[in-house]
């Protein structure tokens, strides 16, 4: 095990977007193949595919994907630009929060644009070349902040991450999972406290992968437990993600985050945001202009499971075999309680949502909240360190004209 062996996960092969499924991490490890940008929305909604600058990566590969595929049949210019422009609209809106998405889809459109008088097939092989561009950056930019965000921490740092924002989140390396990375090659790194953020808990099934890939030691938390640590003096640093930016310096990240920001005040310990600079939105004043998603309230009220059932006998094999015949099973449960079978190679699957709450109980879900910048100690770049007054120091790195330490 080791840093090498993280995983990629969103890629261009063979004509078709390639990624990991990360609603079946870290039981299943299956791949997603989408051959049309409509299934790659899909995979987006679903969450199959999640982290802001992954998601910016998707935009700029599903746009790509609709030019060599659906678009590839349109002949006037005029028109498949039209085109590309609803299809780039329609994948930024599948998750309002997270500006990656709409960066991603955005870029693309402006490249299209900009290259118009290029005859339509060259037009289209440019398009892909500029989204495999868009991963290739990514990366780069991930182990850059990897780096920025190595050089905050000390020997023996004992770090608290929320959600995951590592190479699951991204094209490949991660940001905030990218600087502990980046810490632990440099010997920085004693331990990591994982929160398994409630209610999807990517911090359990993803974060926690990735780390036991990784070689890093990690302790996994339920998020209740992150204030009795702080204050028992074991954690040295809070490092998060982030979903959107704004130009004042306030964070959308995973709901959950602004309660560690408050404790990280209270108990004297830094808040770090490691995000590249496409989730700065300078068009936001404040947090208070964030659009929060709110999530499919069965994540709340009940628990979602998944894994593989393997036969131990020719008997239990003829049962399920005789089940999934016909395809995927719905087993007939009571009190809203779901469970399918699918045939699975020589194994067979199972995907179920079990209720833990009484039925019909009003859910507030929302997917993100926002940390004001008062908060958050340093947001952690490609292009360097912004620090207070945040408005300057993101206008600065925004404008891509030189790294920002100290400002």
């Amino acid at each position: 095990m080791g840093i090498e062996d993280i995983p990629r996960t969103i890629w261009w092969e063979d004509g078709k977007v390639y990624l990991v499924d990360q609603s079946r991490l870290p039981l299943q490890g299956d791949l997603l193949a989408c051959n049309t940008y409509e299934g790659l929305c899909h995979a987006i909604r679903g969450m199959a595919v999640r982290g802001a600058p992954a998601l910016g990566v998707a935009a700029a590969l599903g746009v790509a994907l609709w030019a060599t595929t659906e678009g590839a049949s349109i002949d006037d210019t005029a028109e498949f630009l039209s085109a590309l422009d609803r299809v780039a609209d329609e994948i930024a809106g599948t998750r309002p929060t997270a500006v990656n998405l709409a960066w991603g889809a955005e870029r693309m459109k402006r490249f299209a644009h900009a290259h118009a008088d290029v005859e339509l097939e060259r037009l289209r092989e440019m398009i892909l070349q500029e989204a495999l561009d868009v991963r290739a950056e990514d990366e780069k930019r991930n182990r850059m902040i990897g780096a920025n965000g190595a050089a905050l921490l000390g020997p023996g740092s004992r770090v608290l991450t929320h959600c995951n924002a590592g190479s699951l989140a991204t094209a490949y390396y991660g940001t905030a999972l990218g600087v502990i990375f980046s810490a632990y090659e440099q010997g920085k790194i004693e331990g990591v406290w994982v929160d398994e953020t409630r209610p999807v808990l990517q911090g359990a099934r993803l974060t926690a992968w990735e780390l036991k890939l990784a070689g890093i030691p990690f302790k996994l938390i339920a998020d209740n437990v992150a204030a009795s640590i702080m204050r028992a003096g074991l954690v040295d640093a809070v490092i998060v993600g982030a979903d959107r930016i704004a130009a004042n310096g306030d964070v959308a990240n995973k709901i959950g985050t602004y309660g560690l920001a408050v404790l990280c005040k209270e108990h004297g310990i830094p808040f770090y945001v490691a995000a590249p600079t496409s989730t700065v939105d300078l068009t936001l004043r404040s947090g208070d202009e964030i659009v929060i998603e709110q999530r499919d309230p069965r994540e709340v009220t009940g628990l979602t499971v998944t894994g593989i059932i393997e036969p131990d006998t020719p008997a239990v094999s003829r049962a399920f075999d005789t089940l999934t015949a016909a395809g995927p099973y719905d087993l007939p449960l009571q009190k809203g309680h779901q469970l399918q079978i699918d045939r699975k190679g020589a194994a067979y699957r199972f995907d179920g949502w079990f209720r833990v709450a009484p039925p019909n109980v009003e859910v507030h879900n929302p997917a993100f909240d926002v940390t004001p910048a008062d908060y958050v100690t340093a947001i952690i770049t490609e292009r360097g360190v912004a620090r207070k007054p945040y408005g300057d120091a993101l206008a600065v790195a925004c404008d891509g004209s030189g790294a920002i330490h100290e400002l």
